[in-house]
């Protein structure tokens, strides 16, 4: 009955303060479960996406501390490219080399609106490298040792036979204090996608680069349409217009000023 009572209470939250002990309670608890190698951080979703983080412990993990900003991936939660934006157990590397296993979960209200979102980043950054130093102290090969008539340890029940952190390739996801920084990231990314430079990009290059930071949100940062315009050397106007069509999904798309 207590349980239902506290998750009735919850369903009903409509920030994140509603129920801020229960927060600091959990926070606390996970820090002290998974100790200093295990960063968990609680974003506002609701403020400017400059100044997200509201709680952090083991900031150092990621050089992050509170007022500071949230990922990329939580733009594309907020912009609706993403619906259940919810992923755990994937792996990223930091700008400075570090490996981290993450998980992150969004936090709804009653209405079903994002207003929040819960990280866990542990790093495993030394582990990975013991276990590169064991495979070559060890130097076997399962698959030889059966060609050869050995048995190999079969895993405990319940145990998969591979971690899923070697199973789930990168998402793409920087850390920064600074929002400026993941913008920069995204529109590094998006010039990847184009594949040449912006001297030698079409119209049609253009509105794709647009398209793509579109979708992940990009324009949800503060003097984000600045920095892209000046980065394609178009107009402000043009820019406002390729977005507007991209938004409609329209094939008559206007030429640029």
């Amino acid at each position: 009955m207590a349980c239902y009572k506290e998750t009735e209470r919850i369903n009903i939250m409509n920030t994140i303060y509603d129920e801020w002990p229960m927060w600091q309670q959990l926070l606390s608890m996970l820090e002290n479960q998974f100790g200093n190698r295990c960063e968990i951080i609680l974003h506002d979703l609701t403020k400017e996406y400059d100044h997200t983080i509201v709680d952090i412990r083991n900031g150092h993990i990621t050089n992050r501390k509170i007022g500071d900003c949230g990922s990329n991936l939580g733009l594309e939660v907020l912009r609706g490219t993403v619906q259940d934006g919810n992923r755990y157990n994937y792996v990223v590397t930091t700008r400075d080399g570090k490996i981290l296993r993450s998980s992150t979960l969004y936090i709804r209200n009653s209405n079903d609106e994002v207003v929040g979102c819960l990280c866990i980043n542990t790093d495993i950054t030394e582990t990975v490298r013991f276990e590169e130093f064991l495979k070559q102290y060890n130097q076997y090969n399962p698959s030889t040792a059966q060609m050869y008539g050995q048995t190999v340890p079969a895993p405990m029940q319940g145990e998969p036979v591979q971690s899923q952190a070697h199973t789930i390739s990168d998402t793409g996801e920087v850390f920064a204090n600074d929002v400026s920084q993941v913008l920069e990231y995204l529109i590094s990314e998006a010039d990847r996608l184009i594949g040449k430079p912006v001297a030698q990009m079409k119209r049609e290059d253009k509105i794709e680069f647009i398209r793509f930071l579109d979708k992940k949100g990009a324009f949800l940062i503060t003097k984000a349409s600045e920095k892209v315009y000046e980065h394609l050397k178009i107009s402000r106007f043009t820019l406002y217009n390729y977005l507007d069509a991209v938004r409609r999904d329209s094939d008559s798309i206007p030429p640029e000023e």
